[in-house]
């Protein structure tokens, strides 16, 4: 079929040299895989190199700490992404001897492996028959072919994927699944796209149309919750702090934070010391309180964070008091760590 020629073409030609296409290898492949989930590849690629290097095999990230994965991590975002990367490495390498399902089939049997993830694995490391659907495949096929289909859906998910199956060449399916996403994600971008020199601007039926950034349809919208997370940075005279491990299960799972004061809305000073005082710290003697900086906006998918920093002196010693040293060698959410690498614990 023409389509898939001339794609296979423009990738052969276009395509970025990027570490995990020059290997079949599938740890590299699945950690690749696992890292670009909801992230771009220029934000990725350090993860990627720093992974390798300090866990060059399935058995060095088994063997690993879950805080020494997530440290490395820091910054990455979805930390649920870490944690299973590494109970699947623990998996692969104690049961399965360190080699990898060679299956579309049993890849999906990984945890944090989903259909997409399996897809990619088996075709670029296997050569196995199934096609990837991501977001930039949706997009090139939407257009391309003009289908309204609401890719939220279950059912679309199935149309696109029948569809992908359909023009990809049995005999390299590999390089078919590379070259669509590259397509999609430096051709058939989501907003403006170049269409006057695009490879399919003669046959691109959203092009004729003129519904390219019309496509793809997706109905379902995020709501995001607003929250507001007020941060006791305690010190005391020889400037320590302490810090706590979020265990409950939500955002941040197992990364740690400072004493964590959660309201309806943003406080004032005031407030604050109120609640340190008499709930959060009662037990020590407050010399003095101080906002460290305005409300600070984090956004993740579904929540739009508020953060404030409150740095809070006291006269005693901070019990089980972690110094300005040792504090950055923790796995911190990023808007954390970004505040002690600024040092603005000193603020």
């Amino acid at each position: 079929m023409d389509f898939h020629n001339i794609l296979i073409n423009w990738y052969l030609q276009n395509k970025r040299d990027l570490p995990w296409r020059n290997t079949v290898n599938p740890y590299h492949i699945w950690l690749s895989e696992i890292m670009l989930q909801q992230t771009r590849v220029a934000q990725g690629m350090p993860y990627f190199f720093a992974f390798t290097k300090e866990f060059p095999t399935v058995f060095d990230l088994a063997n690993a700490s879950e805080e020494q994965v997530l440290k490395l991590w820091q910054g990455l975002g979805y930390y649920s992404r870490a944690r299973n990367l590494h109970k699947t490495a623990q998996y692969v390498a104690n049961e399965l001897d360190g080699k990898f399902p060679d299956s579309y089939k049993n890849l999906l049997k990984l945890k944090g492996v989903g259909e997409y993830t399996a897809a990619a694995i088996a075709s670029f490391s296997y050569n196995e028959e199934v096609p990837v659907v991501d977001g930039n495949v949706f997009r090139v096929l939407s257009r391309y072919f003009d289908i309204e289909s609401d890719i939220a859906l279950p059912a679309s998910k199935k149309e696109f994927t029948a569809l992908a199956a359909q023009l990809m060449p049995k005999d390299n399916p590999a390089i078919f699944n590379q070259a669509i996403m590259e397509f999609g994600a430096l051709q058939c971008v989501p907003k403006s796209p170049n269409c006057e020199i695009c490879v399919f601007n003669e046959s691109c039926v959203a092009l004729q149309k003129k519904k390219v950034n019309m496509l793809p349809v997706k109905s379902k919208k995020i709501k995001v919750t607003n929250r507001f997370f007020n941060y006791i940075v305690l010190e005391d005279f020889s400037g320590n702090t302490l810090i706590q491990k979020r265990t409950a299960k939500g955002i941040w799972h197992n990364l740690y934070e400072f004493p964590l004061l959660e309201t309806e809305k943003i406080v004032d000073v005031d407030f604050v010391l109120k609640a340190v005082k008499e709930e959060i710290f009662s037990s020590y003697t407050i010399l003095g309180i101080e906002e460290c900086e305005s409300a600070v906006i984090h956004k993740l998918s579904h929540q739009r964070l508020h953060i404030q920093f409150w740095k809070v002196r006291i006269k005693e010693i901070v019990q089980n008091g972690v110094n300005a040293l040792d504090l950055k060698t923790f796995p911190f959410p990023i808007v954390i760590y970004n505040f002690i690498e600024k040092q603005e614990i000193n603020c």
